[in-house]
Parts: structure tokens; sequence; C-alpha cells
């Protein structure tokens, strides 16, 4: 490995892609945690692939992780896997970093750096001092049945995406200048409405410049700079997306050590992690809502409920707290004066976690407002939908008081999430 990159918990990779000649639009299929109560969506995604070669036979859709078959579906995933790389159906790229452009689906270019981080340097435990960090808070109960999708699969698929906090653009956007002096690796069209991707491999000075630029990031000038902060830990990647999919990772990665000789850790290939970075001031990076919609519940039960929740809430729109909500009956705002945390996520949050342990009932993470109405009204059920968080805040909220709430912030639309493209040998 590039030494210059041993003190950044990032490296190249040794990354597969598939052999010139595969349809590369129905090979890449957006991340497996989007559309969970849109079933349509997946039979569509179905529908394009057909017997084509996919990403979509090596991931299963989080919709299916409490399927009845779920474990049939696991070996069926895992023996994908291995039938591809039988057949040779990768090349790989070693040593590699890749740059990508991603042109969303409002036409905007969102742009990213392929690499790998090393699960020593992550820790997703509220008020760590690692270098890569959750912004969000971890479910532990989400982690096992995400383990048992990894622990035996040989190769992986990521979906994770890192942030940096560059205001200067010193890391990512000097690539795109110089793009042209790359090797151009595949470009293509997103199925499902999910614009377009290009990927080009960094050169070995370019990889060069970029982990000087990392490194930059860390240094104390540039911590006191931005936060105003000392003698603390830097924080060089924030995770944006896939944090429960890191998570994961990093619970394998923990289970083989216990298993293998310390002197073999550094060799294990599970100890690292495909990832994307991107830069949190991209023009094209959008911090969306993460709206919830609860499903078999009475609506205006769980309204009067939240009302006795917080004294002092009441209808309407007001000073605090203001949230959103649709429901068969009706839509309206629910308003929480004097709220006791910063975020009207972590009012909304509190209260739903009391509410379906109390009463039942099934919380699910929607992207979109449009969505959320039209899930909301359903017999059943009430959709909430959520103000959008500043995402300057990010890194100085992370830095200064740990996780935000699970589930507080998107970065875009679900049909802008990341597509599997690029995957990796994990043993």
């Amino acid at each position: 490995m590039n030494p210059k990159f041993e003190t950044l918990g990032f490296y190249p990779a040794d990354i597969l892609l598939p052999k010139q000649g595969t349809d590369m639009t129905k090979w890449a299929v957006v991340a497996c945690d989007q559309f969970t109560s849109q079933p349509e969506y997946w039979q569509a995604v179905e529908e394009t692939v057909g017997d084509a070669p996919s990403s979509l036979r090596l991931i299963l859709p989080e919709a299916g992780l409490n399927a009845p078959d779920v474990d049939e579906r696991i070996a069926a995933v895992n023996a994908a896997m291995g039938k591809y790389l039988a057949e040779g159906l990768f090349d790989t790229l070693e040593n590699a970093l890749l740059y990508i452009e991603r042109v969303q689906s409002d036409g905007k270019i969102r742009h990213g750096l392929i690499g790998m981080v090393d699960l020593e340097q992550y820790d997703f435990t509220p008020g760590s001092g690692a270098l890569i960090r959750a912004t969000e808070g971890t479910v532990l109960s989400r982690i096992p049945p995400r383990v048992k999708v990894r622990k035996d699969a040989p190769i992986e698929l990521p979906h994770v995406m890192l942030l940096i906090d560059d205001p200067s653009k010193t890391v990512i956007e000097p690539l795109t200048r110089s793009s042209g002096e790359m090797e151009k690796l595949y470009a293509f069209d997103l199925q499902q409405g999910g614009g377009s991707i290009t990927g080009w491999r960094l050169t070995a000075a370019q990889a060069d410049q970029t982990a000087d630029a990392l490194a930059a990031l860390c240094s104390a000038q540039e911590q006191a700079w931005k936060y105003g902060v000392k003698d603390v830990p830097p924080l060089l990647f924030a995770v944006g997306d896939g944090n429960h999919s890191l998570a994961t990772a990093k619970q394998c990665y923990e289970d083989l050590k216990k298993v293998t000789p310390e002197r073999e850790w550094a060799s294990l290939p599970a100890r690292y992690a495909l990832v994307e970075v991107v830069n949190n001031h991209d023009d094209a990076l959008q911090f969306e809502p993460i709206h919830r919609v609860v499903f078999g519940v009475e609506p205006e039960e769980v309204l009067d409920a939240f009302k006795s929740y917080y004294p002092g809430a009441y209808e309407g729109k007001g000073e605090g707290h203001v949230i959103a909500y649709t429901h068969a009956g009706g839509q309206g705002f629910l308003t929480v004066p004097k709220p006791r945390v910063q975020l009207a996520v972590g009012t909304l949050q509190a209260f739903l976690d009391a509410y379906v342990k109390d009463h039942g009932g099934e919380i699910d993470y929607i992207h979109g407002g449009e969505v959320t109405d039209r899930l909301g009204r359903q017999a059943g059920a009430i959709g909430f939908k959520l103000p959008a968080m500043g995402k300057q805040q990010l890194f100085k909220t992370v830095m200064a008081d740990g996780v935000l709430p699970r589930k507080t912030f998107s970065m875009g639309h679900a049909q802008d999430k990341r597509y599997y493209v690029e995957a990796r040998k994990i043993r």
C-alpha cells in the first residue's frame, strides 16, 4: 500500500469491475436500503435486469431482510457471487483509486472518490475520537441481520458514502479538472431514473496528491480554523450514507479477529471496506430530510398521544419544532414549543420510539414528501414530514455533540443514492 495513506485510514484498493461488454445499465442497481415500502420499484428493476449479469443478484434489498425465506435468499446471493467469480465476470484494478462523476436526477453532477477504509479507524460509538465516525445513531438491532448477509460473502458491493469537510475544495475538485489525464473505465445511464455515471482511474501522481490533500485536512490548523477547537482528535470522514452497512463490515471484521492471530489482522481483506468519498461542499450534494410513516396504528390516537407526550404541544404552526402530518382523514401541523433537543427529528423520534414500544405499529423511514403523504394516507397509517438540516452544521455538530438522531438526513433523493458498480474481494 502507498505509505502516504497509512495515517488516513483510507487506501487504494483492488477493485473489481465487470468486464467490457457487460450491460452496465442492467448491472448497476440502487442501494439496497432504498424504496423499502415500494415493492413496485424493485419489481421494475427485476424486469429490467432479466437474466443479465447484475448486482441485483449480489444484494438483498432490505425489504426482504425479515422475509420468511431470508436464509434462502442470502444463500442465493452468496452463490451468485461465487458463480460470477468462477465465470471470470470481473476484471481487477489493482491498487486503484477511482474518480467518478454522477449526473443526478436533477441534472447536477456529484463528484466522488472510490477507495477503501481501514475499519480499525472507524467507530460508530457516540463521542468517539476516531478518524471515521458515524453522524447518526447506530441501531444495534439492525446489524445482526446484515451480518448474516456479509459474513460468508466472498465480495462486497458498497453503498457507503463518506463525507469530507473540505470548503477550500482541495481533495476531489482537482481531480475534476484533471480527469483528462486518467484512464476512463466506464460511462453509462443508470436505470429507474438514476441519471448517469462516469468513472476514471487516478494516476499514481494523482493518488499521491490526493493523499497529501487528505492529510492536510487532519492538521491542527485546519481543525482550529473550521471548528474552533484544538488538542482534539481530528474528524476526517463522517459517514453520510450506509452507516449500518459500514457498522456491519466492522462487526464482521471484529468477529474474524477473535479467531485470527493478531499478527494476521492487517492482512485480512475483511479489515477494509470499499466506500465513496464526497466533499460535503460539493454543489450537487443536498441534504434532504428523512420522513417517517407509522403503519398499523390509529392516526388520531397517535396525534393525541403526541400531544400528551409533549405537554404544551398543539395543532398548527408556531414557535419551536414544527412537524407536518398526513393521514387518511386529513393533514396538518404539530408544534412543540421550547423543545428539549436541537432538531425536530429528535423530538419526533423520541415520541415514535416510545409509542410503538407501548402500543405497537411499525416505523418506516421515507425519502420524499410526496411518497410520505401517499403512504400516510393508507388505512391504519400516518406520515410525518420533517424540515431539512443545514449541511454546513454537520461536522461541527458531530465534533461538539457526537452523533445526531438516527435517520436525521439523507443526501439527496432515493434515486440519487449510490448504485452498485464496483466490488472488492473480502475473503
